[in-house]
């Protein structure tokens, strides 16, 4: 008995580390301007115009990551399903979302803030889900 509840345990413990391994980096939210894709916070997420020319790869580095903070991995992250990871030139990870390097704007404040849209001529969009 003692030795099928341990099996049990053991299963269980996985079975939830793996849920928990797997969720997204980000989830769906409202915003004034329809959904989009958010971080853990709430806060908007954007893609910039300018990454589409390097695919897999982030082009917003120094005073742009200042302005736009990426939505960062962990060392420990995996990729899965439209969910990639990026390594910035500073060597840092970054989240993707089908393909589309995803970035947070710091002007926006409080959740559902989507200040960044339109930004640069135009070439900051609210990431959609």
């Amino acid at each position: 008995m003692i030795k099928s509840a341990g099996v049990l345990l053991v299963s269980t413990v996985l079975m939830v580390s793996t849920a928990f391994a797997q969720m997204a980096p980000a989830r769906t939210g409202d915003t004034p301007k329809g959904k989009a894709l958010v971080d853990p916070k709430g806060m908007t997420l954007y893609v910039f115009d300018k990454d589409k020319s390097t695919p897999g790869k982030s082009v917003c580095n120094g005073p742009c990551a200042e302005n736009w903070p990426a939505l960062l991995a962990s060392d420990t992250d995996k990729p899965s399903g439209d969910w990639t990871i990026v390594v910035r030139d500073d060597g840092k990870k970054m989240w993707a979302y089908k393909g589309r390097p995803l970035y947070t704007w710091k002007n926006d404040k409080a959740p559902g803030d989507t200040d960044g849209d339109g930004k640069l001529n135009g070439a900051w969009h609210i990431a959609a889900p």
